[in-house]
């Protein structure tokens, strides 16, 4: 295990105590301030990797409420797994890089016309300091602002969407819906279908808009090695946006959230998945659609947050091979 140097595990609270960014160090897990992971808290983004910024936004939902709460569950959550490096994962990625909790994305639910393009302003800004961003919903619409902000800096996108839920529904332009923000990423040109892959998908859509989908009985029919290996053929080495929607997990395992779907992953099966794309161009991601009241004992948090703590596990493979 990397220790930090500036701090001892008694001094608790390295969300702030923290001046060495590198590093793991076993903190009380029932105690201290709630970072992401215990990282530091911090807006200064220089020699920063990997930014976490939660948004706490759910006025989007098309059933149970309560996503806003994500960010705050999924921050308690990482408490949890925050003291020793990520298993089965052969390195620690917070001594490879950097990686802050930039706080919450802030706006004003009171003018919801207004809140997308301030989470796209709040992620350009991240994006501007070449920082690469873990965003932490909040409802799935959070993902349609956030693709703009990638597709301005890295042009239009390959998605990785793990969900039970394509999205892809017809809308009208400039409505805000969790269902339809991928019908909205394609018809703006954020997103490129062709090469890009839906996981976990077990409801019904009549359209969906030239995405490659893997659905949740092909998931189970084969190997996550083999679902891996589909999806590195999809998007080769396109720059790759990848969206977790927690409930592409069997609700058993991920009661906490809004439209739950029985017959989903299991948690093993998305972890084997992420693992086997090491590597791949990763230029943004986030994890979305975790709503604590429903939770039970914080399983659903508990699995967002190793997922999360994967997806930068994930990011750092490519960087570790020299890339970005």
């Amino acid at each position: 295990m990397s220790t930090d140097s500036a701090v001892t595990p008694v001094a608790g609270d390295q969300a702030f105590t923290r001046r060495n960014p590198r590093g793991t160090v076993p903190e009380a897990s029932y105690a201290g301030a709630l970072s992401f992971m215990r990282r530091r808290y911090t807006r200064d983004l220089a020699g920063v990797d990997v930014a976490v910024m939660g948004v706490p936004f759910d006025l989007a939902v098309s059933d149970r409420s309560g996503t806003r709460l994500g960010p705050r569950s999924v921050r308690a959550a990482s408490s949890h797994i925050a003291w020793s490096s990520p298993w089965p994962w052969t390195f620690d990625p917070f001594a490879e890089m950097t990686v802050i909790d930039y706080g919450d994305c802030m706006f004003d639910p009171g003018r919801p016309d207004k809140v997308p393009d301030e989470i796209t302003a709040a992620a350009a800004k991240v994006l501007a300091q070449g920082t690469t961003l873990l965003s932490i919903g909040g409802d799935h619409f959070i993902t349609y602002p956030l693709l703009k902000a990638h597709a301005a800096k890295h042009g239009p996108l390959s998605v990785i969407q793990f969900d039970a839920h394509s999205d892809t529904w017809a809308d009208e332009p400039g409505r805000i819906d969790h269902g339809t923000m991928m019908w909205h990423s394609v018809r703006d040109g954020l997103v490129d279908p062709s090469r890009s892959v839906q996981i976990g998908i077990r409801t019904h859509n009549p359209d969906p808009l030239g995405f490659n989908i893997i659905d949740a009985r092909d998931v189970h029919k084969t190997t996550p090695e083999s679902i891996a290996a589909q999806v590195r053929q999809i998007v080769r080495d396109q720059p790759s946006y990848l969206t977790f929607d927690i409930d592409a997990l069997e609700p058993a395992a991920a009661p906490g959230t809004g439209t739950p779907v029985i017959g989903g992953l299991s948690p093993y099966q998305a972890q084997e998945i992420l693992r086997g794309l090491d590597g791949i161009n990763l230029v943004g991601m986030d994890i979305v659609e975790v709503a604590p009241a429903y939770d039970v004992s914080e399983i659903t948090a508990l699995a967002a947050a190793t997922i999360a703590n994967d997806l930068l596990c994930l990011y750092c493979t490519r960087k570790m091979r020299g890339g970005r």
